[in-house]
């Protein structure tokens, strides 16, 4: 086992950049997650260090060895495909043994440790079966134990659940995690998926265009987001255009004098967006009140609103209230008052 480092990774495709400069460490048992848009960067980032696809610059350390023009096989990293990759022809326990076939690993020793990778995705009773036999999870799981059973120094995985249904994917997505933790497996997992990410990795990397935007804990990313793009992509939010026009003042705009932060205020006088997360809103019916219901969404345990106030529009997420309370009654054209702590709007700079 050990550390993962990319230093200045990039790749270039002629005039156009795939990859631009990225530098990450992922520590030794940590899980990290490339997160970001289809395009952005994420996978061609994995499949250099998996050594499918060489970079024009940097370099890839796993370690503390440069592995940056070793061939793939030669990596000591194991891979999980997003379409898993099994040999149809072969039974689970073959696939599974393949690639300690390559490193001529001896019959004995290569059989117990198929079983014992097996064991670890609870597929042993199924070694003799051939993959159409198995369900989608089942095959996802045969695909782990096939990078397990080489014992990599770095565990890759490459979007290992979106071929899976949504109840499938969660449950999937635990064993990996739990897997991962009890093994100490260093890992780098590629998704666009966000609740995967924020549930599954220790620290997310969003990337946009081919560059790292932000790296942090789910918390940092989602409390503290360094700009627009990173305060979109990861979880709901409210982006307010406008500027700064007093300590605490932020002018939308729409026109609507809405509260902030003083001392975020005096540290970003270039802010021309407000972030405001949906939930950290408070709202109550009204008929005083400046806000009018536009839209009302019932989601089973929560519901969504859109309120327009002031000429600018604002959505709120709340549990789905009791049969008693007043919200429960909300409708369209209603009015209501809003509020929020001042704490809870982060200022940013423009969107570049």
């Amino acid at each position: 086992m050990g550390n993962l480092v990319l230093e200045a990774l990039c790749k270039r495709y002629g005039s156009s950049t795939a990859v631009e400069r990225v530098d990450l460490e992922v520590k030794q048992g940590e899980m990290v997650a490339l997160l970001g848009p289809s395009g952005c960067g994420k996978t061609t980032t994995l499949r250099m260090v998996a050594g499918f696809i060489p970079p024009s610059e940097g370099r890839i350390l796993i370690g503390g060895q440069d592995v940056t023009r070793r061939p793939a096989h030669a990596r000591d990293t194991g891979m999980v495909f997003q379409s898993y990759a099994l040999f149809p022809h072969m039974t689970v326990g073959q696939n599974v043994a393949f690639g300690l076939e390559m490193r001529k690993v001896g019959r004995a020793e290569r059989d117990g440790r198929v079983m014992e990778a097996l064991r670890l995705v609870r597929l042993d009773h199924l070694a003799d079966r051939l993959p159409r036999q198995l369900s989608g999870g089942q095959q996802q799981r045969v695909a782990l134990a096939r990078a397990l059973v080489v014992n990599p120094a770095v565990f890759l995985l490459d979007e290992p659940l979106s071929n899976l249904d949504a109840k499938l994917r969660g449950e999937v997505r635990m064993e990996i995690r739990a897997l991962q933790q009890r093994l100490g497996l260093t890992t780098l997992i590629v998704t666009h998926d966000q609740e995967e990410a924020l549930t599954m990795a220790d620290r997310l990397v969003v990337m946009e265009r081919g560059r790292v935007r932000q790296v942090g804990t789910a918390e940092e990313l989602y409390e503290n987001p360094t700009d627009p793009f990173v305060a979109g992509f990861v979880g709901r939010c409210n982006l307010i255009e406008g500027r700064l026009e007093a300590p605490g003042g932020f002018r939308a705009a729409s026109g609507a004098l809405l509260h902030c932060d003083v001392e975020a205020a005096e540290a970003r006088p270039d802010a021309a967006l407000l972030a405001l997360r949906p939930e950290r809103i408070g709202l109550q019916p009204d008929a005083e009140g400046g806000g009018r219901v536009a839209a009302v969404t019932y989601l089973g345990a929560q519901t969504e609103y859109l309120v327009e106030q002031d000429g600018t529009s604002l959505l709120i997420i709340r549990p789905t209230p009791t049969l008693a309370d007043p919200l429960r009654r909300l409708a369209v054209g209603d009015a209501v008052t809003l509020s929020w702590e001042a704490a809870a709007a982060r200022l940013l700079p423009a969107a570049t």
